[in-house]
């Protein structure tokens, strides 16, 4: 099923782990050079800016391609439709002959042909199905982001793709509007979409705990219990609520009393069930979704609950989400070892400064040094002189 196969994604992820390593001082240089020799990877990798740099002009190339002929043959919309379809399948094969022929892994290049692919397909069906004054009934518009959703979902399994899964995930959203009208019901199909992903996300990661694929599922496992609690909590996930958040939200006679109350109920119950789940796994995707969602819930218990908002919340939010980061980084200090049931504060992987660089790059010209130029040094006893200017019998030096 996947496109790559265990041993050269295994390869990659030990390559990996050993920059890691070395860079943290566990392994020396000489040590890194040889496990580096015993492992070398046949696939074809980039750093993440070639990457975007690549993933962009392949989205540009392919674009104007697409441009070009639709300006040079001027189809009707029902025969462009078609041709997008085709320009899909076509993108999609040239996608799997990168990898396949090329040996291309993250290059930024395969990805954007995948990208391409969903796009001209959900852009040809609108076309050729859902256009040209032609209205079907709405379990037949369903199928548009049923097909994005299943194509995504095959390009993540195929590729390993995490955003794909993302995007999957969205196209999930727009299904239950065609099929019901009541928003409480798309809030819950929503959930249960999500919820049974979950599940069988969590029956298949259970088989792949140690091995290349965990982080992948860590990955997509955040995601779903992110959507999750997106779903199920009505100020985030009803688009008109949000201008009422600074003027008392009104969402209770918007939905059932039941309804309503049962979601502020188990918004407060998920984030601890979410950080209980992460911190048994010691998964830190899912111990950081707990912590957005718990800080989101006590950012919307006010709107919930209909108080007034002030300007001084975020404050007070933030001396005790402080407060708390400030009492969990002394007490896991404190431990034997500075360490608590497998958990410490020091810094053991080098992926967070590989991180923290990439955003000191990319944020590093908004910074205020790069627009505020720097003070000359002046020297207090140089003295301009020499000069004469004046006139009708006045003179002066400069």
């Amino acid at each position: 099923m996947r496109i790559y196969s265990a041993s050269s994604e295994e390869t990659l992820r030990t390559r990996t782990l050993l920059k890691d390593w070395v860079g943290q001082g566990f392994l020396t240089r000489a040590q890194y050079e040889v496990l580096e020799k015993e492992n070398v990877s046949e696939l074809r990798t980039t750093n993440i800016y070639l990457r975007l740099v690549f993933f962009l002009f392949t989205l540009i190339i392919v674009g104007a391609t697409v441009g070009l002929f639709f300006v040079a043959s001027r189809p009707s919309e029902q025969t462009a439709g078609v041709f997008l379809m085709i320009f899909a399948a076509v993108c999609y094969a040239a996608a799997e002959g990168a990898v396949s022929q090329a040996r291309l892994y993250r290059y930024g290049i395969e990805e954007a042909l995948a990208a391409c692919a969903v796009g001209f397909l959900c852009g040809g069906m609108q076309l050729a199905f859902f256009e040209g004054g032609s209205y079907p009934p709405d379990a037949v518009q369903c199928l548009l982001p049923a097909a994005g959703a299943v194509v995504s979902l095959w390009i993540w399994r195929r590729f390993g793709l995490p955003y794909f899964f993302l995007a999957a995930m969205v196209f999930v959203i727009f299904l239950p509007g065609y099929w019901t009208s009541s928003v409480q019901a798309q809030h819950l199909i929503v959930a249960a979409f999500y919820a049974t992903g979950l599940a069988v996300v969590a029956a298949v990661r259970s088989r792949h705990r140690f091995d290349y694929l965990d982080d992948s599922y860590s990955l997509v496992e955040a995601l779903l219990w992110l959507g999750i609690y997106l779903a199920i909590n009505l100020q985030l996930s009803s688009l008109t609520l949000s201008p009422r958040w600074w003027g008392g939200a009104r969402a209770a006679s918007e939905f059932p009393k039941p309804f309503y109350w049962g979601t502020w109920v188990l918004i407060w119950c998920l984030p601890p069930f979410v950080l209980a789940r992460g911190i048994r796994q010691k998964d830190r995707f899912i111990i950081a979704v707990g912590a957005i969602v718990a800080v989101l819930t006590l950012a919307t218990n006010k709107p919930y609950l209909g108080w007034p908002r002030h300007t001084w919340d975020p404050m007070v939010l933030g001396i005790l989400l402080t407060g708390v980061a400030v009492f969990l980084r002394r007490w896991l200090a404190l431990g034997p070892g500075g360490i608590r049931h497998g958990f410490t504060a020091a810094r053991l992987s080098g992926k967070d400064k590989q991180w923290v660089s990439i955003g000191a790059t990319v944020l590093g010209p908004l910074t205020p040094h790069s627009v505020t130029p720097n003070p000359q040094p002046s020297n207090p006893d140089f003295r301009f002189g020499g000069g004469q200017s004046g006139g009708g019998g006045a003179s002066s030096d400069f």
